[in-house]
């Protein structure tokens, strides 16, 4: 196989991220709904690196080849970014249910106020301190944290990759 016809890396590398984000934030979101595991605020912000990474990200993959390449690398950046921030906050939140740090007062206090009509909430309330579920001794918090690690190990990866195409 020549070397001009296969995929570039960099393209993969995106398009791997991509994949992976997508994944991640269909099982979240399936766990929720199918599975019956309440997010509580933490994992609910957690999930914003998914909700505004994943459609730059798509977008960069669209417009790949049409994109001005100091605009791409600046997309990409802020992509990168994006996850970076939710690496933090998957592993904050791997800590505070651990209990290495506290979390936030809003769930894992008891708060300031609290009013009794707060009890005919449909939707349960789960602490950010509580795990709802393991699996080999790492919670979803946890696995949150290393796949948006990955994520932004492969969005470092395209970068590299296309700045050494592009020299």
């Amino acid at each position: 196989m020549a070397i001009a016809s296969r995929a570039p890396l960099d393209k993969l590398a995106a398009g791997a991220a991509f994949l992976l984000g997508f994944a991640t934030i269909a099982a979240a979101l399936g766990s929720q709904y199918i599975g019956g595991l309440y997010p509580c605020e933490l994992c609910l912000e957690q999930r914003m690196a998914y909700y505004w990474g994943l459609p730059l990200l798509a977008l960069i993959l669209v417009l790949w080849n049409r994109l001005p390449l100091p605009v791409w690398y600046l997309g990409m950046v802020i992509v990168t970014g994006i996850f970076a921030w939710g690496t933090y906050m998957g592993s904050y939140h791997a800590g505070v249910e651990w209990g290495f740090w506290p979390g936030p007062t809003a769930c894992t206090g008891v708060g300031d106020s609290f009013s009794f009509d707060q009890l005919n909430s449909m939707t349960p309330v789960i602490g950010c301190d509580v795990v709802q579920f393991r699996f080999l001794g790492i919670s979803l918090a946890g696995y949150n944290a290393l796949i948006s690690l990955a994520i932004v190990v492969l969005l470092i990866g395209a970068i590299v990759f296309q700045a050494k195409r592009k020299r």
